[in-house]
């Protein structure tokens, strides 16, 4: 295992209560990103500097593009339609409308377009989280149920193997994937971390197959092989990293969000990136955002 502390730039001030879910726009050149915890999403293009916000009206968990420049966000009650130019919102389905102590937190579209998000106990106590899956004809599906706080996801590039986070256990899952149906199987475990190690958290998976996990609590990333050992180790200035993902042209820039929730002040004074986007070239390459086909 190699251990690496890289040349990085913060692309965003530390002000952060919960950033998470980098994703790059491949049509706007642009990275998106939200900060749970104040219930909004941002958008930053690098290039120039732009950047926009905007709030939504209860926690969103995670979002997905849309051909015609429109998302869909995860809120706390739900899927909707999100258009930036308006503000405005459309309801698509709520999935657990008698869980008002759940919400949604990461997810990620697959390899064709359907979109995967995951719900959590708020408390962070319970497994009654679950994994949906949003199809291009807008049902809804259950994929995975007893999930404690359910977090990064993503795919193999060949599509055939589908990575899952549950970080109230400390585990990454894979699953065996039919690209064609959507359904996966065989859930396994991948990686899991041990107490005092910290908590996987969201992840994204490069272009050679090799799978990054965030480590909440931890202060690093990790590279794991398509067989689940650590290949590399990046330690990062920032005790609670949260997720990760490719970005830029070339798609050669990790992009990392990060928390500023629950750190004391003296643990702020020490990390005081903490709640910043964070930016690196770790030497590979990601792969492109696949868009929601609905």
């Amino acid at each position: 295992m190699r251990v690496t502390v890289p040349d990085l730039v913060a692309v965003t001030a530390a002000c952060a209560v919960l950033g998470e879910g980098p994703l790059w726009h491949p049509l706007e050149q642009a990275l998106f990103f939200v900060d749970i915890e104040r219930r909004q999403l941002f958008r930053l293009v690098p290039a120039s500097g732009e950047a926009r916000s905007w709030r939504l009206p209860s926690r969103i968990g995670c979002f997905a593009f849309r051909r015609d420049g429109s998302l869909v966000v995860a809120l706390e009650d739900g899927f909707w339609f999100f258009e930036p130019a308006t503000g405005g919102l459309r309801p698509i389905v709520d999935p657990e409308p008698g869980l008002a102590g759940n919400r949604f937190n990461d997810g990620r579209v697959d390899p064709r377009g359907r979109f995967f998000a995951g719900t959590m106990d708020m408390a962070e106590k319970a497994p009654t989280g679950s994994l949906w899956r949003l199809d291009p004809d807008l049902s809804v599906h259950a994929v995975e149920r007893g999930i404690g706080i359910s977090n990064g996801i993503d795919w193999s590039p060949d599509g055939r193997r589908m990575y899952h986070t549950d970080s109230l256990a400390r585990s990454i899952y894979v699953y065996d994937y039919d690209p064609a149906s959507g359904e996966a199987r065989g859930r396994r475990l991948f990686a899991q971390l041990a107490a005092g190690e910290g908590f996987p958290d969201g992840l994204c998976v490069d272009a050679e197959g090799f799978v990054w996990s965030a480590i909440w609590d931890g202060a690093r990333l990790l590279r794991f092989d398509p067989e689940g050992r650590v290949e590399r180790e990046i330690r990062l200035p920032v005790p609670r990293p949260t997720a990760c993902g490719f970005g830029g042209p070339a798609l050669d820039t990790l992009y990392v969000t990060s928390a500023r929730i629950g750190l004391s002040a003296e643990a702020l004074a020490q990390a005081p990136l903490s709640g910043a986007v964070l930016a690196f070239q770790p030497g590979v390459r990601g792969r492109p955002t696949t868009m929601f086909a609905g």
